[in-house]
């Protein structure tokens, strides 16, 4: 059996464990932990730019992207899903559930890292992402549970749907000092460049402070 990890991520799409943790990912790793990721989808229905034609070439393109930013913030434990893009809420449910638990079984990490109930922005796919995950964590005997974290954000969303399931930052870590490393991992999904865009017009601040809410934690 494998050492326990200090952090594990479960996200539906390539580039989402890069904006909110790749900082924090470099920082776990730079201390000698062991940290993984865990992706559903290949992200084949996500932006093209033109720079890819259909579904199949865009996964393909994907993938070569995210190899290239997990080299560049040293993460060495991946495990790629092929759950349908845009449609993980269309899936049955017990698989994605099973995904995540495997996972959390096989790896043991102190914390498990994901979208929070309203997915962030309301994309389906994180939303199902976080009812898997906490299905799956909530399925595991309380002892052997890690600690919750979900993505965070100071800013409530504007849309009051959202707004009603937002979840204030309780975990905050400082990752100015990995600014330029972080930059030059987002920068490997060249083909989700409107995201990237998105996210630095919306969360400037969150490039250089990661910002976590821990289940039950005050």
């Amino acid at each position: 059996m494998s050492e326990p990890m200090k952090l594990l991520l479960i996200v539906p799409h390539p580039d989402d464990e890069v904006y909110g943790a790749s900082g924090t990912l470099m920082d776990l790793l730079d201390e000698g932990h062991r940290c993984g990721l865990v992706t559903l989808t290949r992200g084949e229905a996500g932006r093209t730019l033109g720079l890819a034609e259909g579904p199949e070439e865009l996964a393909r393109m994907r993938a070569a992207e995210l190899r290239a930013c997990l080299d560049v913030i040293g993460l060495r434990v991946h495990e790629q899903h092929e759950f349908p893009d845009k449609f993980l809420q269309d899936q049955p449910f017990g698989p994605l559930v099973a995904v995540a638990r495997e996972a959390m079984t096989r790896h043991r990490p102190e914390i498990v890292l994901t979208f929070p109930p309203n997915g962030s922005n309301g994309h389906p796919d994180h939303v199902t992402t976080h009812r898997a995950v906490r299905a799956a964590w909530e399925s595991l005997p309380e002892r052997e549970r890690p600690r919750l974290w979900y993505y965070a954000s100071d800013t409530p969303p504007e849309n009051e749907a959202l707004r009603a399931a937002w979840l204030r930052p309780n975990i905050r870590r400082d990752v100015t000092h990995r600014i330029t490393r972080k930059l030059q991992a987002i920068a490997c999904h060249r083909s989700q460049a409107l995201s990237t865009v998105d996210f630095l017009r919306k969360f400037p601040e969150r490039i250089t402070e990661e910002t976590f809410h821990e289940v039950g934690r005050a």
